[in-house]
């Protein structure tokens, strides 16, 4: 069964700047390709979440964490963290792979 995905404002705030970024130092084209395709690999989370890896900090949450890596070409250059509940697929932060890993006070 599949349950909606659903984004913490963090995540549509990040996904809005960063965006903004790609479209200021690189191109419009370029920002929309990123958006449109994060967003695409985010909704399809919905199908067999569990495909993807428990992120290397999820021991620090009192639930699994799992991440999604993301990027234009072939290398990934976000991840995005995610846990599954039983009604739904909560996105809770989307960090740039260059980035420290995510505690529970980042959330």
């Amino acid at each position: 069964m599949k349950c909606p995905v659903v984004l913490h404002d963090r995540v549509r705030q990040f996904l809005r700047d960063a965006c903004q970024w790609w479209s200021e130092n690189r191109s419009g084209e370029q920002a929309e390709r990123w958006i449109d395709g994060f967003l695409s690999s985010l909704d399809s989370l919905d199908e067999n979440p569990e495909r993807w890896p428990v992120a290397p900090e999820s021991v620090c949450f009192p639930f699994e964490v799992r991440e999604l890596h993301y990027g234009l070409g072939n290398r990934p250059t976000h991840r995005a963290l995610f846990t599954i509940r039983p009604d739904m697929i909560f996105v809770l932060v989307i960090r740039h792979v260059a980035q420290g890993p995510v505690m529970p006070d980042d959330l």
